[in-house]
């Protein structure tokens, strides 16, 4: 696969650079479980060089203050995305083993389109904000204004599921507020990340050190940047567990903190709604879509107790019809899991399901026709609210179906989580659906099938799913200070 679009060097104040004594590490490929490349690995002595030039970069430059460079640089990003798209493309699938169907959705296409989203926000924003005139304390009139300003230094640290989404929309948003960022990619997906540093350091005017991208072999390394005085905020997307210690470790600091963390989303299906049985088991086999390695799939499917065993007779059919094998095949809705570590922690949840008492419909497995790739069975169980499948989090092709008896009790089962991420509802009344709707604790709601999903919608959780929002105007204001400001009135 030497065709394949790769770059092997870090992004550190604009110059590409290979890793302190040329340590690199292999670059796997989940489908084949061959060695497609290799890519930096960064140590300290990396981690340290790039926070010290996005802190004088922001110090130092005009970038937090000039918003048509910002907007500039960031079309120019677009522009060479948009040049190496088709070859980004086939990188992609190869190092992610994500279906290259999902790649013109949210895995790559909207991803690129947004940087330039993105630059028109800069250019559109309203940076200041007139108060009008005030008098206080017998000090005379005042004119008052607010002014918005970048926070700073953003160390950015990403996951590997949709890496080119998460590294675009967090690196995209900071530089378009003016601040400087170090992002740290996942170590399974380093290419995605090395390469949105060749193409800055290649395609655009944006100063040395502004943005800086790292890859590591070890998560661990992340921690250097979550602690170190001179990064100004941290935007973890990843496990809520690792998004407890970020909180723990930055407290002393008093730092600025955007987390993005787990989901467990309910799917209710209401009892007005006709061919209930069908939907559950179409909606149900959505969960192996990019093998359920998404935060916000729909992975708990709630449906009337009196039509739980038709519903699960629907659900163990469409579960064998889902294709899985290669991700390059446009026709394959499940490709592998991410790595080996992955599927082990799916296959270890599929295990404690089981001996909870969760009841196996389907799979639990490793599919026989593939004796390589890091691969599970489209999995399904039904079970009660409590139990693990219900409650943990697999981020793998598993489902669960759960019964309810009546409406509060749907709202209970729905809202019996530690997550509160997304969720979705279909029903014969809409207006009965979007009154449900309201009443779970999630940050989105799926109604009748309307896609929130998109650059300008805030995105993030309620409860253990995160803290703050992503996109929109409520996600980009998270990478902003407010600063009141006044002088004598004229």
């Amino acid at each position: 696969m030497t065709h394949l679009l790769r770059e092997e060097r870090l992004l550190i104040d604009g110059e590409l650079v290979h890793a302190t004594g040329n340590r690199t590490y292999e670059n796997i490929n989940p489908a084949t479980e061959e060695v497609i490349g290799v890519a930096a690995d960064a140590g300290p002595d990396d981690i340290e060089r790039a926070i010290a030039a996005a802190r004088r970069a922001f110090d130092e430059t005009e970038w937090s203050r000039d918003h048509s460079l910002r907007a500039r640089c960031l079309r120019q990003l677009h522009e060479a995305f948009e040049e190496n798209l088709e070859p980004l493309r086939e990188s992609y699938v190869a190092e992610v083993g994500c279906p290259v169907a999902m790649t013109a959705g949210p895995a790559l296409d909207v991803p690129v389109r947004s940087l330039e989203f993105y630059a028109d926000f800069v250019e559109k924003y309203q940076w200041t904000e007139d108060l009008g005139e005030g008098n206080a304390l017998g000090m005379g009139n005042a004119r008052r204004w607010i002014e918005r300003e970048a926070v700073g230094v953003v160390g950015a640290i990403t996951a590997w599921n949709f890496p080119h989404e998460l590294n675009l929309k967090k690196a995209g948003w900071a530089l378009a507020s003016g601040c400087t960022v170090v992002l740290k990619g996942a170590p399974a997906t380093p290419w995605c990340t090395l390469l949105l540093g060749k193409f800055i350091h290649e395609n655009t005017d944006i100063p040395p050190g502004v943005i800086n991208t790292i890859t590591s072999s070890q998560n661990g390394i992340g921690s250097q940047i979550t602690i170190d005085p001179r990064v100004d905020m941290v935007s973890f997307t990843g496990s809520t567990a690792t998004g407890k210690s970020i909180l723990e470790v930055t407290a002393p600091y008093v730092k600025r903190v955007s987390l993005e963390l787990g989901g467990k989303s309910a799917l209710i299906l209401m009892d007005d709604l006709p061919g209930i049985p069908d939907i559950a088991g179409a909606a149900g086999a959505s969960v192996c879509m990019h093998a359920g390695q998404g935060c916000a799939i729909l992975s708990r499917v709630l449906v009337p107790r009196s039509q739980l065993a038709e519903a699960a007779e629907k659900l163990k059919a469409a579960m064998a019809n889902v294709r899985v094998g290669d991700p390059g095949d446009p026709e394959t809705v499940q490709g592998p899991l991410c790595s080996a570590v992955q599927r082990e922690r799916v296959e270890a949840l599929i295990q404690r399901s089981i001996d909870d008492g969760a009841t196996l419909l389907c799979g639990g497995g490793r599919p026989e026709s593939l004796s390589k790739g890091y691969f599970v069975e489209p999995t399904a169980f039904i079970a009660e609210p409590d139990s693990v499948v219900a409650q943990e989090e697999f981020f793998g092709p598993v489902q669960c179906l759960i019964g309810y008896d009546d409406e509060e009790d749907a709202i209970r089962i729905a809202n019996n989580s530690r997550y509160g991420l997304s969720g979705g509802i279909l029903g014969a009344d809409i207006d009965r659906a979007k009154r449900v709707a309201r009443r779970i604790r999630t940050g989105s709601m799926m109604i009748n099938g309307g896609v929130w999903y998109g650059p300008d919608v805030p995105f993030g959780g309620y409860k253990h799913s995160g803290l703050g929002r992503e996109n929109g105007v409520a996600g980009f204001e998270e990478f902003l200070e407010i600063k009141a400001m006044a002088e004598p009135a004229s």
